[in-house]
C-alpha cells in the first residue's frame, strides 16, 4: 500500500535518513491518506533526539523540546518532527509527568490513542501497522490502542476524540472502547473548556452530527452539556412533532450547512423547551415563548464553552428568531419590523434554520407551514426589491435635521428617531424628508 508524500516532507525524511536516523510520517496524515483524504498536516516521528534534529535543519522552532518536538520549516510551512518516546505517568488525566526518548518506533506507536492513529509510513519500507489500524479502518471501527481503560485514564480528552473521529469518519466505536469511555467519563473534569469546545465543534460540524446521541448515551453530555440531556429527555406530545426535543434538534442539525453558526443554532434552537413545557387538559404539550427563553440559555452555554463573540451573537440571533413568521396574521409591516430587529442581511440564515426546523417536524399541517414560509419569502423579496428602509440610518432625515428643529442630541433624539423608524416601517412610502419632519414635530410635542 503506497502513500503519496509531499516533496517537502520527503526532503525532511530523507535528510534524517541520510544522517543515519529512522524517520516516518505518522498518525493522522497516514490515516487520512489511506482513507483517500488530503491530510491537513504531516507529522514526522524519528529516533533522532531534538538537538540532533535542530542540528540537521537551518530553520527550526522549539515547539516542545521537553516532549521531543521540533518544528522544521520548509518553504514557509512548519512540519512537526517528534522523537520516539515513552510517556511517564499521567497523574492529571491529561499530560504525562515525564517522557523518555526511545530508539524504538514500536514504543512510540504504543502510546497513541486509537489504532487508526497509530500507523507509520516510510516511502521505502512501507506501512508499519502494529495494532491493525488498517483492519479497523476497513471495518469502520474506532478502537483504542492496547488496553482502552489505560488509554482513557492517561488522557480524558480521548473520550471526546473517540466520538469526534466516529462522527468525522462515519465509524462506530468498538464495544470495549465504549465501555472504557463510560468508566472514565468523570475524568472529563480534568479537560480544559477550550479543548472540549474544539472537539465538540469538530463533531457538530462533521458529516455525522447525529453522533450527539452517542455523546448522550455514553454520559458525556451530562458532563459537558447537561442542557442537551434535558432536551433528550423531554418528549413532545404534539401533532407537530414525532420525537423528543433532543432528537428533533439532531435532525435539524442534519439539515443545515456544516458551519459553526448553523450547527450550533440548530442544536440549541429549542434549548428552552424543557423549561417552557406545559401540558393542556387534552394532553397536548405546549412550549410557549421558548425562542425568547432560549436565547439567554444559548448565550450562557456558548459563553461557558468560551466561544468567540461573533459566533455567540450569530447563534443567539437564530435561536431568538427561528420561529418568526409562523403567525397567519403576519403583515408586511410586521415583517419589516421583524427584519429591522433581526437584520435583513441575516434572512438567508433564518430561512435555512426555518426550513431545517420544518424538516425535523411531523407532516401535520405541512402544506400550511410551506405556504407560511412562501409568504415570508415573498415579503422578503419585495422588501429587498423596493429597498424599504429598515434602520434609522436609512431614514430620509438624520440627526442634523432634528437638531435644526431644536431636538437635542441624546435620549430625546434617539426616542424621536426610533419613533420615525416605526412610522416608516408601517408604510415605506412615508420615508420622505418633508413627511418625517412633520411627524417629528408632532411627536416632539407629544413627549414634551
Amino acid at each position: 500500500m503506497k502513500i503519496t508524500i509531499p516533496q517537502d516532507v520527503l526532503w525532511i525524511l530523507r535528510k534524517l535518513n541520510d544522517a543515519g536516523h529512522e524517520a516516518y510520517v505518522v498518525g493522522g496524515c497516514v490515516r487520512d491518506s489511506l482513507f483517500g483524504r488530503e491530510p491537513s498536516d504531516w507529522d514526522i516521528t524519528t529516533d533522532a533526539k531534538p538537538e540532533q534534529v535542530k542540528a540537521l535543519f537551518k530553520r527550526t522552532i522549539d515547539t516542545g523540546l521537553q516532549h521531543g518536538t521540533v518544528t522544521v520549516m520548509n518553504h514557509g510551512v512548519g512540519y512537526e518532527v517528534t522523537t520516539y518516546r515513552v510517556d511517564g505517568d499521567y497523574s492529571d488525566h491529561r499530560r504525562p509527568e515525564s517522557v523518555t526518548f526511545s530508539k524504538n518506533l514500536a514504543d512510540d506507536l504504543m502510546r497513541r490513542d486509537f489504532t487508526i492513529n497509530a500507523m507509520a509510513y516510510h516511502p521505502e519500507r512501507g506501512l508499519v501497522d502494529l495494532y491493525d489500524g488498517l483492519a479497523d479502518m476497513e471495518a469502520k471501527r474506532i478502537r483504542a490502542v492496547g488496553n482502552p481503560d489505560e488509554r482513557f485514564d492517561e488522557d480524558a480528552l480521548r473520550i471526546l476524540r473517540a466520538v469526534r473521529f466516529a462522527a468525522q469518519l462515519g465509524f462506530s466505536i468498538e464495544p470495549d472502547t465504549r465501555a472504557a469511555i463510560r468508566n472514565h467519563v468523570d475524568d472529563l473534569s480534568h479537560v480544559s473548556v477550550e479543548r472540549i469546545e474544539t472537539e465538540l465543534t469538530k463533531l457538530i460540524c462533521s458529516p455525522h452530527p447525529e453522533e450527539m446521541e452517542e455523546l448522550y448515551t455514553l454520559g458525556i453530555t451530562a458532563k459537558i452539556l447537561p442542557e442537551f440531556d434535558r432536551m433528550m429527555e423531554t418528549p413532545q406530545n404534539s401533532p407537530y412533532h414525532y420525537t423528543d426535543v433532543g432528537h428533533h434538534s439532531i435532525v435539524v442539525m442534519q439539515h443545515v450547512s456544516p458551519t459553526k453558526t448553523m450547527r450550533y443554532a440548530a442544536l440549541l434552537h429549542d434549548v428552552a423547551k424543557p423549561k417552557c413545557k406545559t401540558t393542556g387538559p387534552d394532553g397536548v404539550d405546549h412550549f410557549k415563548n421558548h425562542p425568547f427563553e432560549g436565547e439567554p440559555v444559548a448565550r450562557e452555554i456558548l459563553k461557558r464553552l468560551k466561544m468567540d463573540n461573533k459566533t455567540i451573537e450569530s447563534v443567539c440571533r437564530l435561536v431568538l428568531w427561528h420561529d418568526f413568521g409562523l403567525s397567519d396574521d403576519l403583515t408586511e409591516a410586521g415583517f419589516r419590523k421583524g427584519m429591522s430587529k433581526m437584520g435583513i442581511e441575516h434572512f438567508p440564515e433564518f430561512l435555512e434554520i426555518r426550513r431545517a426546523d420544518m424538516a425535523g417536524q411531523s407532516d401535520y399541517r405541512g402544506e400550511e407551514k410551506e405556504q407560511a414560509l412562501d409568504r415570508i419569502i415573498r415579503m422578503y423579496e419585495k422588501t429587498v426589491t423596493e429597498k424599504a428602509p429598515l434602520s434609522i440610518r436609512e431614514l430620509a432625515v438624520g440627526g442634523q435635521d432634528l437638531k435644526a428643529m431644536d431636538i437635542p442630541a441624546g435620549p430625546v433624539m434617539g426616542k424621536v428617531l426610533q419613533h420615525l423608524l416605526d412610522f416608516v416601517l408601517k408604510d415605506p412610502g412615508r420615508n420622505t424628508k418633508e413627511r418625517l419632519i412633520r411627524e417629528a414635530k408632532a411627536y416632539r410635542k407629544q413627549i414634551s
